[in-house]
């Protein structure tokens, strides 16, 4: 699949918004492969296999990162492991960086809101961290998720392992003593396969919408974006 200068020039300003450099953006485009762009366009390889190299270089980097700074015991830093490289986590984090927008994603998927979807956009972003892998190796890999693993470690060790609705309504209402409030936009797809969208209005800031398979769910991510852009 032959880049276009419109897809080499918005990988180029995503590499310099999240600060990594590709030699061949042909690779880094294959990161942002939905296997459903492969079942319906013959040739096209899809991202799975660097979302698995990717799973495994975050892992690792994160248990590093947690070992050397944190004196905890075991159990403390699985918790916040397992918190951190989470769905929810990852998904806000491929919002900010604008993963969604350069998503490439077959017809029924962008169809049924997969652009905005925690699962796709955390297997993404672990594509994106294989392909660096490859392309720089392990050190430039570690410096990348560690720009934003390390503050998601600050973050849960400050603040406990708290969801992200809890930390937003404390937050929030010890700034405003007023309370988030949540809205559902939409809810689409037949009864065994919902999609939900909600946005969260901070007064008169709004963040959102986001979309997940369930309204509590998609409220969470809804929290942590809020979380991650609202000034407290």
């Amino acid at each position: 699949m032959e880049l276009t200068k419109k897809r080499k020039k918005q990988l180029s300003e995503f590499c310099d918004r999240v600060r990594i450099s590709f030699n061949n953006l042909e690779h880094l485009d294959q990161a942002f492969h939905h296997r459903s762009l492969t079942n319906e366009a013959h040739g096209v390889k899809n991202n799975e296999r660097l979302e698995f190299l990717g799973d495994s270089v975050l892992g690792m980097v994160t248990a590093s990162y947690l070992y050397t700074k944190l004196d905890n015991p075991e159990g403390d830093l699985a918790k916040i492991k397992s918190v951190v490289v989470s769905e929810k986590a990852l998904a806000p984090v491929a919002l900010k960086f604008g993963i969604d927008k350069l998503l490439l994603l077959g017809h029924g998927e962008e169809m049924s809101g997969g652009r905005t979807k925690p699962a796709i956009l955390a297997d993404c972003m672990e594509a994106i961290i294989g392909a660096y892998y490859l392309e720089a190796g392990y050190k430039a890999a570690e410096k990348y998720v560690l720009s934003f693993i390390a503050p998601a470690v600050n973050e849960v060790v400050s603040n406990g392992v708290k969801d992200f609705k809890t930390q937003l309504q404390e937050k929030f209402q010890k700034k405003t003593k007023m309370c988030p409030a949540y809205e559902l936009i939409a809810k689409t797809g037949p009864d065994h396969d919902q999609t939900f969208k909600v946005s969260v209005h901070l007064g008169d800031k709004t963040f959102g919408p986001v979309s997940a398979k369930s309204k509590k769910e998609a409220e969470q991510l809804a929290a942590k974006l809020a979380l991650d852009k609202y000034s407290f």
